[in-house]
């Protein structure tokens, strides 16, 4: 005997589909936060930029976090940028969270 219970949600109703696009928007705050914190870690490391995918990673870094450049001016180069664009990934995650949880309601 089947119940409302036992059907997924994303069956029927506008529900399923509001914790769907929460979880997009989850989900690509959490990719944008991973490109930019892999970005950080490869230029603290010495990664050369030369290389085609650490330049294509470094760029994709440098594009979602472009408006948190120079919140800080930090002596040390490599903390600055380490600091500047990791406000910029928290600020995604968190923003993303509270988006998701107000769709969830």
């Amino acid at each position: 005997m089947a119940t409302y219970r036992n059907r997924p949600a994303y069956v029927g109703g506008g529900l399923g589909v509001r914790f769907a696009l929460a979880r997009l928007i989850t989900a690509a705050a959490a990719i944008a936060a991973g490109i930019i914190g892999l970005a950080v870690v490869l230029h603290i490391l010495g990664a050369k930029t030369s290389n085609s995918v650490v330049n294509a990673i470094h760029q994709a870094g440098s594009w979602l976090s472009s408006w948190s450049h120079g919140l800080f001016s930090i002596q040390n180069g490599d903390v600055s940028m380490a600091v500047n664009w990791g406000i910029a990934a928290v600020v995604y995650l968190v923003a993303a969270t509270f988006i998701a949880r107000a769709l969830a309601r």
